[in-house]
């Protein structure tokens, strides 16, 4: 008897519908074709246990299960459950005539209990934009789907549940979520506040410049000086996400199996810190089956990158990309996926390979050129993209005994968020530009506008500082946010100070 049912496969961040074909005829072995990977081949062996082990009998006939488009690749251990569903189906041992208006994914375990999978959300997506009355999955990823409307979701913890649903649909009520009040409930929970932080207020203060235009920014100072700490802390003085921009996000975490169990969406923005030995598609993502990497899963958060130096060269290099066009494009023989990136970078490094040059107190130990070359690791192409460097030093004590609480994030996310506001204002009719860091040229002469004063500065200071040329147009844009938190329309002469400050590694005498 032939029966069909249907799953669902990922490709990029969004799903498609898989029908999965089995028939039962004369004669022995098992057959699993339209491109199974070895997780596929191997449910065999995992449905049979199962099924014996919830009270079933897996028949010991020919069974053929096609798995269509067969020209696609199937992957993962999803398929478990529908493949099940149809051979029990079509050996006679449950009965249900609506099967066939349901997508069904699930991982089998041994005793029959089903375990989660990746890319719930995308996979509810596709199935009520087809049509499907409903999504049966793990009760695992039950809440993460459930805040697709207009579907019925059904959690399950075991095979017998799946079979007593389609026997008596009232056996299981479909899983409620409210993704707006879930997603308000948890807006502003985050771990990590800047008042914990003792000192460190010009620090502080980049970083809210940072937020509140959307710029890049490079920690540099001596190990010990709270680089990782004032990092952490950068997400909680961003604007909370939008409601859009959490379904997004959810999206990319749902692919990449990074959901909390029992979490629907995600509430704060992403911060992702990879270690330095990450590989290229680790970090822009990619493999044999195309997977996000971690700018995809910093979308609409933080990238941390610690001791920047010490990343290898070539995956510092494929991230130039990304960071300009805000998406990543991965091309294979037979597919190309793309993955959104638009993330804040914000990289953390010592100034030299003893950590200690420029130091207070202590005495840096480089040899005569050793600063320079070890600066050298961090290509000026990717030093382009970051529009603020600023010096860490270590907190003196009397600041570290202070008990005194520091201005809490709060305080300081809303005046961000009136920054971005002005921002959104200037920019509404420019498409795909949102703060003043994504200011192309064009943007930049029509909005940064400098009085003949703010010329004489910004020339004194490119020449007697020594500035490069790449700091020209990063130190106008800096001075733009600083204005937007000023609220002042013009970009004064203390704004273009301030910005100026902020390009320590262009100076030409840093490292030398």
């Amino acid at each position: 008897m032939l029966v069909k049912t249907y799953g669902s496969t990922i490709i990029g961040v969004n799903a498609l519908i898989i029908t999965i074909e089995v028939d039962i005829v004369q004669g022995a072995n098992v057959h699993i074709v339209g491109l199974p990977d070895s997780a596929v081949k191997e449910s065999l062996q995992r449905m049979e246990a199962a099924l014996a082990n919830s009270k079933f009998k897996f028949p010991r006939q020919r069974i053929i299960v096609n798995l269509a488009p067969a020209d696609i690749r199937k992957e993962g251990s999803g398929y478990d459950l529908p493949i099940a569903m149809a051979i029990l189906m079509s050996s006679g041992q449950m009965q249900a005539a609506d099967l066939e208006q349901y997508v069904i994914m699930g991982e089998l375990s041994l005793d029959g209990s089903i375990k989660s999978v990746k890319g719930a959300l995308p996979m509810a997506i596709e199935a009520k934009r087809s049509g499907y009355k409903g999504f049966i999955l793990p009760i695992d990823n039950a809440p993460e789907a459930a805040i697709v409307s207009g579907l019925d979701v059904i959690g399950v913890n075991n095979i017998a549940e799946v079979v007593n649903f389609f026997a008596d649909h009232s056996s299981i009520a479909p899983m409620s979520v409210d993704p707006a009040a879930e997603f308000y409930k948890r807006l502003d929970c985050y771990e990590f506040d800047f008042s914990d932080v003792k000192g460190q207020e010009n620090i502080k203060r980049a970083l809210e410049i940072s937020a509140a235009g959307g710029h890049n920014v490079l920690l540099i100072g001596p190990p010990g000086s709270g680089k990782t700490m004032l990092a952490k802390r950068l997400p909680s003085i961003l604007p909370p996400l939008t409601l859009d921009e959490a379904l997004e996000t959810t999206k990319i975490h749902s692919v990449a199996g990074k959901m909390v169990s029992g979490a629907s969406i995600v509430t704060t923005r992403p911060f992702r810190s990879p270690h330095h030995t990450i590989s290229d598609a680790g970090l822009v993502g990619g493999g044999s089956y195309p997977q996000p990497g971690e700018i995809s899963l910093a979308q609409n958060g933080v990238l941390f990158l610690d001791e920047l130096p010490e990343f290898k060269r070539s995956v510092l290099e494929v991230m130039r990309q990304p960071m300009e066009d805000r998406m990543v494009t991965i091309s294979r023989s037979k597919m190309t996926v793309e993955y959104p990136s638009n993330f804040m970078l914000v990289a953390a490094m010592n100034p030299c390979p003893c950590g200690y040059y420029n130091h207070p107190d202590q005495e840096c130990t480089c040899v005569p050129g050793m600063v320079q070359r070890y600066l050298n690791k961090i290509s000026g192409p990717l030093l382009d993209r970051i529009d603020i460097h600023v010096e860490v030093v270590p907190v003196p004590f009397k600041e570290l005994s202070d008990v005194r609480l520091s201005e809490r994030s709060e305080a300081v996310r809303q005046r961000v968020v009136k920054a971005r506001k002005i921002q959104e204002e200037r920019f509404k009719e420019v498409e795909g530009v949102h703060c003043n860091a994504q200011m192309s040229t064009k943007l930049l002469r029509q909005h940064c506008k400098i009085s003949e004063q703010g010329f004489a500065i910004l020339k004194n200071a490119m020449e007697k500082l020594g500035l490069s040329a790449r700091a020209y147009d990063r130190i106008q844009k800096v001075a733009r946010t600083i204005a937007d938190l000023d609220e002042s329309p013009d970009i004064l002469n203390e704004h273009l100070s301030e910005a100026i400050h902020y390009r320590s590694l262009d100076r030409e005498s840093w490292g030398k």
